[in-house]
C-alpha cells in the first residue's frame, strides 16, 4: 500500500505547484480538488517532476500536444499526468442539445 502524503508535505507541494500560466493552474487545481486526500508519496514525486518543467512544456503535456520523453517516462509521472488530463466530470452529463445552446 502506498503512503499518503502528510498535511505539511501536501502544503509544500501545493505551493511548489503554483504556476505562471492560468491554464496550468486550472489543471493543477482540479487535480488537487479530486486527489489531494488520497495523494500518495509516489504521485507526489511524479507531480514534483512535472513541476520542474517550464510552463509552456507543462501545458503541452497537459493538453496532450506532446508526450513525456526522457527522464519523464516513469510510472509516477505517467500516472499523475493521466490523472491531470482527465476531463472534468461535471461536463459529461450535458447532452448535445446543451452544447448547442452554449455555442449559441
Amino acid at each position: 500500500m502506498q503512503t499518503v502524503v502528510d498535511a505539511r508535505s501536501l502544503s509544500k507541494l501545493k505551493w511548489r505547484c503554483r504556476r505562471g500560466l492560468l491554464e496550468n493552474d486550472l489543471f493543477i487545481e482540479r487535480f488537487f480538488a479530486r486527489h489531494e486526500a488520497t495523494l500518495t508519496q509516489r504521485q507526489a514525486q511524479g507531480l514534483r517532476m512535472l513541476m520542474d518543467l517550464s510552463d509552456n512544456d507543462l501545458l503541452d503535456l497537459l493538453l496532450a500536444r506532446t508526450e513525456p520523453a526522457g527522464a519523464l517516462v516513469r510510472p509516477d509521472v505517467l500516472e499523475v499526468l493521466q490523472l491531470m488530463r482527465t476531463p472534468p466530470l461535471d461536463r459529461s452529463h450535458f447532452s448535445e442539445s446543451d452544447h448547442s445552446k452554449e455555442r449559441a
